[in-house]
């Protein structure tokens, strides 16, 4: 049996069993000495002998975050995004919490706080790395806990499904626009995206080595989802590609030479150009999807070309026009 005592005003639980190292611990309530107690023996009568908890109650949230920013975060795609996001998070009050400690009801408490000034897309973002941070301590870093406390708590629902496409002359208005603008490659970057769908990073990745003009394909071998695929390519992006050869982008590797940053700047100066609104540069992958749809390409034709994995995540990304479908149907 534990022993329960007060101490100093606290109360403390201290447990004993043959095979393992003596275990005491401090607490506020005797309920919380009894309760550790209990699970702890119940532990050791599972398995033979007791985790060593203590390092999971001398580290707080936030050291663990910065831990995984400086030793996770630089080994995935998206390092860039999910440092910057661990840089907010461990400013967070939760993030003085130890390891031990920190509850559902802490991570429910700062879901809800998060909600009130943040888009639910990027709570569940910060829940997820909160939770991988807390499964790398548990499996590689020895760091103990019962459950991971972030797995037991709702995560608020992603509503941010888009169903814009490109509607009436804003196609060609956009396409215009490019000519009077500062990016040369613009035009044609365009054009690529609403004929094969590729993701922004996909386009940008691209370099004169990955384009086979007599195959009709354009190599990735970096994607979203780490996996290298190969899109074909349609006449009309075939002519877009091979109108950049008339340009100096030949003089560098990229086939659109630009950053994330520098195209985002260009698209908006675009539209302002273009008169177009409420449009975003991913929307050219929903119009890119739902013509292929439109052109009678199966499912599994589709995500072999867009790279989708989930085909519930394809469905997305497809807004088939009624009035297209109700002319098939005659």
């Amino acid at each position: 049996m534990a022993t329960i005592r007060k101490l100093r005003g606290r109360w403390q639980a201290a447990v004993r069993r043959k095979g393992m190292k003596p275990r005491a611990k401090s607490f506020d309530t005797k309920a919380e000495a009894e309760r550790w107690a209990r699970e702890l023996e119940a532990e050791v009568d599972r398995f033979g002998r007791a985790s060593d908890t203590r390092p999971a109650e001398n580290i707080t949230l936030g050291a663990l975050l910065r831990r995984y920013r400086d030793e996770v975060s630089p080994t995935k795609r998206g390092a860039l995004q999910e440092i910057q996001r661990i840089d907010v998070l461990v400013r967070h009050d939760i993030c003085h919490r130890t390891l031990a400690g920190l509850s559902s009801a802490d991570i429910a408490s700062y879901r809800d706080e998060r909600m009130k000034k943040v888009a639910s897309s990027t709570v569940v973002r910060e829940l997820a790395i909160i939770s991988h941070a807390i499964e790398v301590a548990q499996r590689e870093w020895g760091y103990h806990l019962a459950f991971n406390p972030v797995k037991r708590v709702r995560r608020p629902i992603v509503a941010n499904a888009r169903s814009r496409r490109l509607e009436g002359e804003e196609e060609q208005r956009l396409l215009d626009a490019c000519e009077t603008g500062r990016t040369p490659c613009l035009k044609s970057l365009l054009i690529v995206a609403i004929e094969t769908g590729m993701r922004r990073g996909e386009l940008l990745s691209i370099t004169w080595a990955d384009v086979d003009l007599n195959a009709r394909i354009v190599h990735l071998t970096r994607t979203k989802n780490g996996e290298s695929r190969d899109v074909p390519l349609s006449s009309r992006a075939i002519k877009a590609i091979q109108a950049l050869r008339s340009t100096n982008t030949l003089s560098t590797e990229r086939l659109f030479p630009l950053t994330p940053g520098a195209l985002e700047q260009a698209w908006t100066r675009l539209k302002a150009r273009a008169n177009v609104a409420g449009l975003r540069l991913h929307d050219l992958r929903h119009e890119a999807v739902s013509r292929l749809f439109e052109k009678g390409l199966s499912t599994i034709e589709v995500s072999a070309i867009s790279g989708h994995k989930e085909l519930r995540m394809l469905s997305r990304y497809t807004h088939l026009r009624a009035t297209d479908l109700a002319t098939r149907l005659n």
